[in-house]
């Protein structure tokens, strides 16, 4: 898929772990890891404004486009 998700990165830069993660954005850990290693299908605006608030960040700081190689 050609969308990166770069939520390690913004967990690392704010020292924050998975778990404290979930707890304030209000989702389990598994959907959370879902979402870190790329198999999300979709994310809802709510969650990802709950991460963006939790990690003072930008969208685009936790979602990327990179063109796929054919």
């Amino acid at each position: 898929m050609a969308i990166v998700v770069n939520l390690d990165v913004m967990l690392a830069k704010r020292k924050l772990s998975s778990g404290e993660l979930a707890a304030k954005v209000g989702i389990t850990q598994a959907n959370l890891s879902i979402l870190k290693t790329g198999k999300a299908k979709a994310v809802r605006f709510s969650t990802l404004d709950a991460i963006c608030k939790a990690l003072d960040c930008q969208p685009g700081d936790i979602l990327e486009y990179q063109k796929e190689e054919l």
